[in-house]
C-alpha cells in the first residue's frame, strides 16, 4: 500500500493500550515481523463478526498477533505454530505476562508437521491464519482445507509480496522463485471451487478466503 495512505489509516486506528505498544516495540528493536496495526485492525473485524470458538494460527513469532486476535474472538481459544525457539520462548513469555495462557496454546516445531498431526487427530478449526514461511502457503492451504469445516474463514498475511507479485520477471533474482509460488497461490485461492476469496491491498496484502 501506499505509505502515506498507510499512514493516514493509521492514524484513524483507537490508540494501542501500553501493553499492545511495549510488544510493538520489542518487535520492532529486534527486527521481528508481526502483522502491522491496519491488517490487525481488519482481521479482529472480521473475528468479531465471525465470533470463533477455535481458532489456529501458523506462524507465532513473539506472539503479538494471537494475543491481538482475542480481541476479537475474547472467548476463542487459539493453537498457534512457531519453530523458531527463540520465538517460541519469547511468545510464552509475552501469553504468561499477558494472563492469556489458558487459551493460548503455543506448539514448538515445523509448521507442516504439527499441522499434520493436527489434521490427523479430526482437529477442527472456525478461523485458520497462515503467517509463515511464505513458499510453504499452498501446503499449508492443503493441511488448512481438511481441518476448516464449511463456513470457516482462512487468513493469509503477505500475499502481495511488496508488490512483487505484480511482475515476476522484475522481482530480484533471490526472490524469483517464492514470488511465483505466491502468484501460484492467490490464482490458486480465487479460483478454488470451495472457497470464496478477496485479497485487500493492506501493508503487504491480506487474503480473506470463506469455505462455502
Amino acid at each position: 500500500m501506499d505509505k502515506e495512505i498507510e499512514r493516514y489509516l493509521e492514524s484513524l486506528l483507537p490508540a494501542s493500550s501500553a501493553s499492545v505498544e511495549m510488544l510493538e516495540n520489542d518487535a520492532e528493536e529486534n527486527h521481528v515481523p508481526i502483522i502491522d496495526r491496519n491488517s490487525m485492525h481488519m482481521i479482529n473485524l472480521i473475528l468479531k463478526v465471525k465470533q470463533p470458538k477455535k481458532i489456529l494460527e501458523v506462524g507465532t513469532a513473539i506472539g503479538y498477533s494471537a494475543l491481538r486476535m482475542l480481541e476479537g474472538a475474547t472467548d476463542a481459544d487459539i493453537i498457534t505454530i512457531e519453530k523458531d525457539e527463540t520465538r517460541y520462548y519469547e511468545a510464552i513469555s509475552n501469553i504468561q505476562s499477558w494472563q492469556r495462557d489458558n487459551q493460548i496454546e503455543v506448539i514448538a516445531g515445523d509448521a507442516a508437521e504439527v499441522m499434520q498431526d493436527l489434521a490427523e487427530s479430526k482437529k477442527q478449526f472456525d478461523v485458520i491464519f497462515i503467517d509463515a514461511a511464505k513458499g510453504q502457503y499452498q501446503s499449508y492451504f492443503n493441511l488448512a482445507d481438511q481441518m476448516l469445516p464449511a463456513g470457516g474463514i482462512l487468513i493469509t498475511d503477505n500475499v502481495l509480496f511488496r508488490g512483487m507479485v505484480c511482475s515476476d520477471e522484475e522481482a530480484p533474482k533471490k526472490y524469483k522463485t517464492l514470488v511465483r509460488k505466491l502468484r501460484a497461490y492467490n490464482e490458486m485461492l480465487m479460483n478454488h471451487p470451495d472457497y470464496h476469496t478477496s485479497i485487500i491491498p493492506i501493508d503487504d496484502g491480506v487474503s480473506i478466503s470463506y469455505k462455502r
